[in-house]
């Protein structure tokens, strides 16, 4: 999951013409019009669940906030693509979906990061 998000992060960021040649001009029109505080929310919840990750593979207590960071810059980008009718833009269910697919693993990173704090796996 992390690592999809930061692959499309970076291809959207960088306008990479041969990936955004799979979306349709409205949806390309979405996306490069995001505001910098969404953006930002988007690269903190993206770059926040890979490095949250990576230091819970360490086992460094670090994770859980790590990752609750994360997890809160992804509600802010959801609550941004929800309010400008970006679920519509992209397709509707499927991207919805999904959306609430990435929403269910962060929480469940989260949580497994806490449970693991709260009996000193990590540290």
């Amino acid at each position: 999951m992390e690592c999809h998000g930061a692959f499309d992060y970076l291809m959207t960021q960088t306008q990479n013409a041969s990936y955004m040649a799979k979306f349709t001009p409205e949806q390309l029109d979405y996306f490069y019009g995001f505001p910098v505080w969404a953006t930002a929310a988007w690269a903190i919840a993206v770059w926040g669940g890979v490095l949250g990750v990576i230091v819970l593979l360490m086992r460094r207590v670090l994770a859980e906030r790590i990752l609750l960071v994360s997890l809160v810059a992804l509600v802010v980008s959801m609550i941004n693509t929800a309010t400008t009718g970006g679920f519509a833009i992209m397709g509707g269910l499927g991207p919805t979906l999904f959306t609430a697919l990435i929403f269910v693993v962060a929480v469940g990173l989260w949580l497994y990061a806490r449970a693991m704090k709260a009996r000193a796996v990590i540290s």
